[in-house]
């Protein structure tokens, strides 16, 4: 099983954008957090989170390969259920999110982005941040109108209450808050 430090350099390889490796830092901190909720392996959740982005710059001109690249990248370093779950968390791909780390992934993917939104518009970042607080940003559709609120919402196809995956997701990304800038 591939470590952290090691998906971290793998990305640092492929990925340049900081902003880009931040986000795929929060995202394996959310995924870390949910593997914890769940029972699952924790190191194989946050690896998943933290490769699911690496092909991100060469797809970005066609966008239905993302994913599929990444995980031809990871091919031999995760197992054939993290691979799907990365090639799942971009519909283009024909790859369906049928299971708790597949689904996971897609809803941690778009948490992390409204909760990065949130902490840009606070002066403590994430320090003190409440789940309420990003309740109520998802209800004002012109707050970080990018990130799919349906995607956070998959949450509850799992079993996680939308308050609870919340205060999951802050908490996870308050745990790498000074790591990603936040």
């Amino acid at each position: 099983m591939i470590t952290r430090d090691e998906s971290l350099d793998l990305v640092k390889q492929h990925v340049k954008n900081k902003n880009l490796v931040n986000h795929m830092i929060a995202v394996s901190a959310i995924m870390k957090r949910l593997a914890e909720f769940f029972n699952e392996d924790t190191e194989l959740w946050e690896a998943v989170g933290l490769l699911h982005d690496i092909d991100y710059e060469v797809t970005s001109d066609d966008f239905s390969k993302h994913g599929l690249i990444s995980a031809e990248i990871v091919s031999e370093l995760l197992p054939d259920e993290g691979i799907h779950a990365i090639r799942a968390h971009n519909e283009m791909t024909g790859f369906k999110a049928e299971s708790k780390m597949d689904v996971s992934l897609f809803a941690a993917d778009a948490l992390s982005g409204m909760i990065v939104a949130g902490a840009l518009v606070r002066p403590t970042k994430l320090e003190g941040m409440k789940a309420s607080s990003i309740r109520r940003r998802m209800k004002d559709k012109s707050f970080a109108r990018q990130v799919s609120r349906e995607n956070i919402m998959r949450c509850e196809e799992i079993g996680i209450p939308l308050s609870e995956f919340l205060a999951m997701g802050v908490e996870a990304m308050q745990s790498v808050g000074q790591e990603i800038g936040l």
